[in-house]
């Protein structure tokens, strides 16, 4: 199979990737990701090794070594330095101003036959109050943990 993401060290990049993995200052995945680099090399210097040889050699997986390959086509030797940014997968479920009455709620006295509040209380008090159209117990935690607060 042709491969994609094809890396061609020069000179430079590869005696920098060579210094990268003989001193040992940097992080072990770093320095794995230095290995695949150099033996992923089709120059004439580099061995130029496909991805399985890669893999048994390194004790690593393939979609590591694709992973690795493309970030360093796209982005040079910069992919090694920094991690790769990942979106935020989930919003917040509570503004600012609700988190506000969320602990408000948690500080005023408990309901009528309750000694304190609990996390299902707060929970559904909210809904009732119209703050918000639905909220979990495990968000009311998070939320209190956050602000260190306790609803106790």
């Amino acid at each position: 199979m042709r491969k994609i993401y094809v890396i061609t060290l020069s000179a430079e990049e590869r005696s920098s990737l060579e210094k990268l993995v003989s001193t040992g200052s940097t992080s072990a995945k770093r320095q794995t990701h230095g290995r695949i680099l150099l033996k992923a090399d089709t120059n004439a210097a580099g061995p130029g090794w496909s991805d399985e040889q890669i893999c048994a050699a390194l004790d690593v997986g393939l979609s590591t070594v694709e992973r690795v390959r493309k970030r360093f086509v796209e982005e040079g030797m910069e992919s090694l330095r920094s991690r790769p940014k990942t979106p935020r997968l989930s919003r917040r479920r509570l503004d600012g101003e609700q988190e506000a009455r969320l602990l408000a709620l948690a500080c005023s006295p408990p309901p009528q036959g309750r000694a304190h509040w609990t996390l299902r209380l707060l929970a559904d008090q909210m809904v009732v109050l119209e703050h918000v159209e639905s909220i979990s117990h495990e968000t009311v935690r998070r939320t209190l943990k956050k602000t260190r607060s306790s609803p106790i």
